[in-house]
């Protein structure tokens, strides 16, 4: 009876942590549906790319996709350059995400930006276990997203007399506030340094290629400057 035990305690830590998130996830999967809906697609076409593809700048993008002619290259391309920062996540959790049994693949297929984010950074107390934890988190941000979809495409018609301008700043907003959070609770000048430096620098990769391709360029260059930092000039952050 431990490891139930281990999992309930560990879902009502994470339960609390996860609904203003979920509350977020809630009016951009509703935008979701709002779109779909009005480009001609019936209603299911939204929770079933969200549940399959689970990327909600992707889902968006397929639509267009969908619309268009069948051209696979365009679809890998675009797939990469929008949802490439994904590989990057993958890296900094390999630490994490390791010795989980079945929870490995449910928890490696959910992990998006709200997941990498408070999996990333919460600090767990003693009492709760991390593998868990990390299960919970990443399963609630793939039902909410889910939810949210299914509403947005069932009651589409129904939301689209609703003025909803602005929601879409709310996951932007909160992940602003996480960044800060990191920055005052760095344990050293240099965690601050890069962390500060990593967001000039894609503030300039941004003026420079646009929206479209600097996430991407913006990672790799931010991995290419650690790696630079660490290899030949000493830096070390524990």
């Amino acid at each position: 009876m431990e490891q139930p035990h281990k999992g309930r305690h560990a879902f009502s830590y994470a339960l609390p942590i996860m609904i203003p998130m979920g509350i977020s996830f809630f009016f951009i999967g509703l935008g979701f549906g709002l779109y779909a809906t009005s480009q001609g697609f019936p209603w299911w076409v939204p929770p079933v790319l969200g549940i399959v593809i689970f990327a909600g700048s992707m889902e968006f993008v397929t639509i267009g996709l969908l619309m268009g002619g069948f051209d696979p290259l365009t679809a890998l391309m675009l797939t990469l350059f929008v949802n490439g920062r994904h590989i990057f996540y993958g890296l900094s959790m390999l630490t994490k995400y390791v010795n989980m049994g079945w929870k490995w693949f449910p928890t490696v297929f959910w992990m998006c930006d709200e997941s990498f984010a408070i999996n990333a950074t919460t600090k767990l107390p003693d009492n709760v276990d991390e593998k868990w934890f990390y299960f919970h988190i990443s399963w609630l941000n793939g039902l909410f997203w889910a939810v949210s979809t299914f509403a947005g495409g069932l009651f589409g018609n129904l939301l689209s007399d609703f003025d909803l301008r602005g929601v879409g700043f709310v996951l932007p907003g909160l992940f602003i506030v996480i960044f800060i959070e990191m920055l005052l609770n760095a344990k050293n000048k240099k965690t601050r340094i890069f962390g500060i430096s990593g967001m000039v620098l894609a503030l300039v990769m941004l003026i420079l290629f646009g929206k479209q391709a600097f996430m991407l360029i913006s990672m790799i260059s931010m991995l290419a400057t650690c790696y630079v930092a660490y290899k030949w000039g000493g830096v070390r952050i524990d």
